[in-house]
């Protein structure tokens, strides 16, 4: 008897903790689901789960050999550039395939009014120099680069607080784990007064409303674009990327 492939997941995303659900049924796979520890409430996990970081690219390449692991799956935000990185280069270390489940970005649709940047930096920036009220929804990690534009009145959405919050002198904070849905992100945008949005083109469908929201009100949207295409076999589809892990792909 053929045995279960050994897997090791980074997530810390709705994609990972699905697909850790679906390998949770089938009887092939032995897998365990990593976390960075950046949340610090995260959802129940399907699988067995560790956090905490690996200490860089040897660290985890030297975890994937003690735990005997026979498929990396990168499951991260699109944004964990430094983690795919790390994992690219583990993978490679240790001879083992890297798989990444990933988000596809947002495409411009008819009536969309964005302007695109390459980070925060630049957003905080595009916003202009006219006081603006802003929607901020970039990660609680990016939030105090927007302190080069302190003129603007921000309404600030994050999962977790920025740990220290800036010091900003117009801002308030909004505690919320998406998804969220068209019509309460359309009335959330109307009711605030929202001038413009600042978002990272995550992709998916678990926190687009907010895109297709600002569309519907003609609002002006400034997005982060998404880092180089990470590494390994690229799924945007967790059924076909474990029917290549059963084909042994």
């Amino acid at each position: 008897m053929r045995s279960k492939m050994r897997l090791l997941i980074l997530g810390g995303t709705t994609e990972a903790r699905l697909l850790a659900e679906q390998l949770a049924e089938l009887d092939g796979f032995e897998a365990e689901l990593s976390l960075a520890g950046r949340t610090k409430v995260p959802l129940p996990q399907a699988l067995s789960c560790r956090v905490g970081g690996f200490g860089g690219a040897e660290g985890l390449a030297e975890y994937l050999r003690a735990g005997r692991i026979e498929a990396l799956i990168d499951a991260t935000h699109p944004f964990a550039e430094r983690i795919s990185e790390n994992a690219g280069q583990a993978a490679r270390s240790v001879g083992i395939p890297l798989f990444t489940l990933t988000r596809v970005p947002w495409t411009a649709q008819p009536g969309d009014r964005w302007t695109e940047v390459a980070d925060a930096a630049a957003a905080a920036l595009a916003i202009g120099e006219q006081r603006r009220r802003v929607f901020l929804t970039v990660g609680r990690q990016q939030v105090p680069v927007f302190e080069a534009a302190p003129q603007h009145d921000y309404l600030i959405r994050v999962i977790d607080p920025p740990e220290p919050m800036p010091a900003f002198p117009q801002s308030r904070l909004l505690l919320a784990r998406g998804p969220f849905t068209l019509e309460s992100e359309r009335d959330l945008l109307a009711a605030e007064g929202i001038e413009v949005l600042v978002s990272k083109n995550s992709g998916g469908e678990g926190t687009r409303a907010k895109i297709d929201a600002a569309r519907q009100l003609d609002l002006p949207v400034v997005l982060i674009r998404r880092p180089a295409e990470p590494g390994g076999r690229v799924f945007h589809d967790a059924d076909a990327l474990l029917s290549a892990l059963e084909r042994g792909v």
